[in-house]
C-alpha cells in the first residue's frame, strides 16, 4: 500500500514539472505574434501615410493645373491651366472662323461664315472636361485615374458646336421659294360626269436634316485641317417629295389615276365675247367621263351651241366671211381637245380641219394641228382602247388667254409621237377685209384675223405601246387663203 502511494506521488510530479517546462515555449510564440503583428500594421500605416503625403503634394503641385497623361486632338495638356486649354482652342477657332459655307437651292444663294455660324471648339467644355479628370467627390477613384493618366495617358474628344438655329434661319426664304404643299385628290361624281375633280399632287419641302447633316460633314472636314488657308463650303439645299395623304387612285374605282395626255392653245387678241363663249364651252365639256370602248363625240358632249343655250356672238367664219354669230370661239375648245387626243395616244375617229388658216391656232403650234366642229354635222370623235375610264378637263387662264384640256386615266405605256408639220405649197394672203361693227363705239378699229397665206400641210402621228405600233397615221390639211380683217365701229 506504501509503495502504491509512493508511486502516485512520482507521476503528480512529473506532471508539475512538464507544465512548467511548457509555459515558457508558449509565451515566446504569442510574443512574436504580437510584435509581427504591430510591425505589418506600422508598415501599412507607414505607406498610407507616404501616399497620402504623395497624393497630397501631387494635388498641391497640380494646384489649378491639369494632371499628367490628359491628351486632346494629339496635344498633352499636363501642368496647363484652364485658361491654357482655352486660349489654345479660341486661337484654333479664329483660323476656323475665315472659311465660308455656302447654301445653294435652285433659286437662292446664301453664305455665312464659319463665326455666324459659331463654327468650332467648345473651348470652356473642353476646357472643364481636362481639368475635371482626377477631381471627382471619390478620392478612391480620383487616385486610380490620375495613375492610369500618368502611366498610359487620358485621350479626350474635343468639344464641337455649331449654332443649330442659326442654319433653321438661313434656311427659312429657300423654304419659302422651295415649299410646295401637297394636293389631296377631290372626285366628285354624279349623272355620268364628274362635277368636281382634283387630281392629287405631291409636294415639296427642303431637306432640313440632309442640309444640317452636309454642314456636320464638312465641320469634321475643317476641324482636321492642320493650316489656316480658308475655303469654301458648298452645302447643296435639296428638296424632299411630300406625298399627299389622299390620292387621286384612292377617291375613285374607274381608273382614273394620272394625266395621259393635254392640249394647250392661246387665244390672245380675242374680243370679250369670244372669250366668253371659249370659256363657256370648255365648262361643257369639263368632267365628262369616256366609259372603256366607247366613242367620245365632242358635238354630243358639248350640246347645242346658241344663244338659247347661252352663247354669245363672235366672230365665225361663215361662206368665206368673217361674221358675228352664235358660239364664235367653239373651235378654239375642239383644236385643244384634238391636240389632247393626240399626245394620249388615243385614235382619232373623225376630224376635220378648218378651211382657213385661224391665227389663233398658230399663236403657239405650228399650222396644221387644228380642228373645226358644227353641231351637229361637223365632229370630232375619238374612241377610249384603253381598259379604264377617260375623265376630260378643261382650264382656261384669263391672265394669259390659254386653255388647256387634260386626259386622264391610267397610262399602258403607249407613246406618242408627232411631227413637225410640213407645209407643201402656199398661196398669198388676199388683200385685208374692212367690217363695220355696230357694237363697238365708232372710229374704233380692231383687228380680228390676221392675214395668212394658203397652205397644204400634214404632219404624221406614230403610237407605240411595248415595241408594238398602235397607230401610224398622217393627217392633212388643205387651207384656202385669208385675209386680214379689220373690224371699225359704227356705233
Amino acid at each position: 500500500m506504501q509503495k502504491n502511494k509512493a508511486k502516485k506521488t512520482v507521476i503528480k510530479e512529473t506532471q508539475i514539472i512538464e507544465s512548467q517546462l511548457g509555459k515558457p515555449t508558449s509565451n515566446i510564440y504569442l510574443q512574436s505574434l504580437k510584435i509581427i503583428f504591430w510591425f505589418s500594421t506600422g508598415a501599412i500605416l507607414g505607406f498610407f501615410l507616404l501616399i497620402c503625403i504623395v497624393y497630397v503634394s501631387f494635388q498641391k503641385l497640380y494646384e489649378n493645373r491639369i494632371y499628367p497623361g490628359v491628351i486632346i486632338n494629339g496635344v498633352s495638356f499636363s501642368g496647363k491651366t484652364i485658361n491654357d486649354v482655352k486660349s489654345y482652342f479660341n486661337t484654333k477657332n479664329k483660323i476656323l472662323w475665315n472659311n465660308k459655307f455656302t447654301f445653294t437651292s435652285d433659286t437662292t444663294i446664301a453664305t455665312l461664315s464659319a463665326k455666324e455660324l459659331n463654327i468650332g471648339y467648345d473651348s470652356s467644355t473642353i476646357a472643364t472636361q481636362a481639368y475635371s479628370i482626377g477631381r471627382s467627390s471619390d478620392s478612391l477613384a480620383n487616385l486610380s485615374i490620375i495613375l492610369q493618366s500618368y502611366i498610359s495617358g487620358v485621350t479626350l474628344n474635343s468639344s464641337k458646336a455649331y449654332d443649330d438655329k442659326k442654319i433653321h434661319t438661313v434656311l427659312l426664304p429657300i423654304e419659302k421659294s422651295e415649299y410646295i404643299a401637297p394636293v389631296n385628290a377631290v372626285f366628285t361624281f354624279a349623272n355620268g360626269r364628274a362635277t368636281a375633280f382634283q387630281p392629287s399632287a405631291d409636294g415639296q419641302a427642303i431637306d432640313e436634316a440632309k442640309v444640317k447633316e452636309d454642314v456636320a460633314s464638312k465641320i469634321a472636314t475643317l476641324l482636321q485641317k492642320n493650316d489656316s488657308t480658308s475655303n469654301n463650303y458648298i452645302i447643296p439645299v435639296k428638296a424632299t417629295i411630300l406625298k399627299p395623304a389622299i390620292t387621286t387612285d384612292k377617291v375613285n374605282n374607274l381608273g382614273i389615276t394620272q394625266l395621259i395626255g393635254q392640249g394647250e392653245s392661246l387665244f390672245q387678241g380675242s374680243i370679250d365675247t369670244r372669250i366668253y363663249n371659249i370659256e363657256l364651252a370648255a365648262s361643257r365639256i369639263n368632267g365628262a367621263l369616256i366609259a372603256p370602248g366607247e366613242i367620245f363625240s365632242f358635238d354630243k358632249t358639248l350640246g347645242d351651241v346658241s344663244s338659247f343655250t347661252g352663247y354669245k356672238q363672235a366672230y365665225v367664219i361663215q361662206n368665206g366671211k368673217t361674221v358675228l354669230g352664235d358660239g364664235g370661239g367653239v373651235c378654239q375648245v375642239s383644236t385643244t381637245t384634238f391636240r389632247a387626243i393626240l399626245n394620249a395616244g388615243l385614235p382619232v375617229v373623225e376630224r376635220h380641219a378648218h378651211a382657213y388658216r385661224v391665227e389663233y391656232y398658230e399663236e403657239d403650234s405650228p399650222p396644221g394641228i387644228d380642228a373645226t366642229i358644227y353641231v351637229p354635222s361637223v365632229d370630232l370623235k375619238f374612241k377610249n382602247d384603253t381598259n379604264h375610264y377617260i375623265l376630260v378637263q378643261t382650264n382656261v387662264d384669263p391672265a394669259s388667254l390659254k386653255l388647256t384640256v387634260s386626259l386622264y386615266g391610267t397610262s399602258d405605256g403607249r407613246v406618242s409621237t408627232i411631227s413637225t408639220p410640213v407645209i407643201t405649197s402656199q398661196t398669198p394672203a388676199p388683200p385685208p377685209l374692212n367690217v363695220d361693227d355696230p357694237t363697238l363705239p365708232k372710229g374704233t378699229v380692231k383687228q380680228t384675223d390676221f392675214a395668212a397665206a394658203g397652205a397644204n400641210v400634214y404632219f404624221t402621228r406614230k403610237v407605240v405601246r411595248n415595241g408594238q405600233v398602235l397607230i401610224n397615221e398622217t393627217y392633212y390639211s388643205n387651207y384656202q387663203p385669208w385675209q386680214a380683217v379689220y373690224v371699225h365701229g359704227t356705233g
